[in-house]
């Protein structure tokens, strides 16, 4: 029994670190382009990024850590001492990769080490899910370089005013918002529900003759209100509508990234917290949004310079053109349960929207770079996979252990 309590809290400590470490790197970039324009504070940037992406943590980080968790193995259920290889492995993979200055992909890292960790176990390799992931994650650079150019023409063609496209932008924002899936809000069917559809039950839409068509017209009327109301503040001062709609959408998509990365850090625990705690997985989501708070308070106020600084030539219509894209593919990414790399996907959409107009954001782009990230992606999944899978089986060796 002391064995166990011992191996538990060792993952817990681990998965805590590991959220810590997603707070401090994976949710800091996307509030650096409000600071670089002078629309935000440092301080009150790294503030909100812990806050905001904490929410996010507990409020949409359920199914990417179920899939973590439960989704990448089959035939066995993820130990206590699987998690805690599976924890290890990927923590210390991180933590030495970012300490001599190579950058170690999080969800390739943890993705591996679980499946690792699994197979150890005993389990089989789910290959339909390698697929979708693998998918998904190839699609990731195609999709958001191609939306993100185009949206990044249009704010930046001189025929289009401000007052039309940044609005229109905003609207649909707002529509998918109210669309999402949140953890707090019930739904009759489902675990969770969302602002659009409690809204129609709240005013029984449904009951109008409408139907099934309600949900989406609350949807729109929120898209609308969003519409109306950027527009009155691009009409009063467009600077200062711009950087607002900024600020607004940095934190959408902070709020986005702690959603899709905590489930890296809790995923492998969510048997250990069912079985072994037998407590519910909500519970294990507020571990991991506590260690994203305190990795955004503590150590994103310098990186959020660092990349403000590299934002700088992007400027707030790129910027902008980035983010939605961002937030697109981060919430299909939830929504099917698929652990993505947040980073990867901001690079994503910033080379898109700096390819526009010449920007330096483009610079260094080539074939050699190209291959260095996918080698990357590949030596952490399979590298985390051999680790998780040896120290497994050297954990369970230990006298008492196995």
């Amino acid at each position: 029994m002391s064995s166990l309590v011992g191996i538990v809290t060792v993952a817990l400590v681990a998965s805590l670190f590991m959220s810590f470490t997603v707070g401090a790197n994976s949710n800091s970039a996307p509030i650096a382009p409000a600071v670089g324009a002078n629309a935000l504070s440092t301080l009150r940037g790294a503030l909100l990024v812990g806050l905001v992406a904490a929410l996010g943590a507990v409020a949409q980080g359920g199914s990417i850590s179920e899939t973590i968790g439960h989704g990448l193995v089959t035939g066995v259920t993820i130990t206590p001492l699987a998690a805690t290889a599976t924890l290890l492995t990927a923590a210390t993979l991180i933590t030495i990769g970012n300490s001599r200055g190579y950058p170690i992909p999080s969800a390739f890292t943890v993705t591996g080490a679980a499946i690792g960790a699994g197979v150890a176990l005993g389990g089989g390799f789910a290959v339909g899910t390698y697929a979708e992931i693998l998918g998904f994650w190839f699609a990731i650079p195609v999709v958001e370089g191609v939306l993100a150019y185009g949206l990044a023409w249009l704010l930046l063609d001189e025929t289009v005013p401000d007052t039309l496209s940044i609005p229109l932008l905003a609207g649909g924002v707002g529509y998918a918002l109210a669309n999402v899936q949140l953890s707090f809000l019930p739904a009759p069917h489902s675990e969770q529900g969302s602002i659009a559809g409690v809204l129609t039950r709240q005013l029984d839409l449904a009951a109008t003759g409408i139907g099934e068509a309600s949900t989406a017209l609350v949807g729109g009327v929120i898209g609308l209100l969003t519409i109306v109301a950027v527009y009155w503040q691009l009409r009063r001062d467009v600077t200062t509508g711009i950087n607002r709609m900024l600020v607004a959408l940095a934190l959408v998509v902070v709020f986005t990234s702690g959603g899709s990365q905590v489930g890296l850090a809790t995923g492998p625990l969510e048997s250990v917290f069912e079985s072994s705690l037998g407590l519910p997985s909500l519970y294990l989501l507020a571990l991991g949004g506590l260690g994203i708070l305190l990795g955004g308070w503590f150590r994103s106020p310098r990186l959020i310079q660092a990349v403000a600084r590299e934002y700088a030539s992007l400027g707030p219509k790129r910027s902008i053109a980035a983010f939605i894209p961002a937030f697109l593919i981060a919430q299909a990414a939830i929504a099917l349960g698929y652990p993505i790399s947040f980073n990867k996907v901001m690079i994503s959409s910033i080379v898109g929207a700096g390819l526009v107009g010449g920007s330096s954001s483009s610079d260094g782009v080539s074939a050699a770079k190209t291959g260095y990230t996918v080698g990357a992606w590949i030596a952490s999944m399979v590298g985390g996979g051999a680790i998780s899978f040896a120290l497994y089986h050297a954990l369970a060796a230990l006298p008492g252990l196995g």
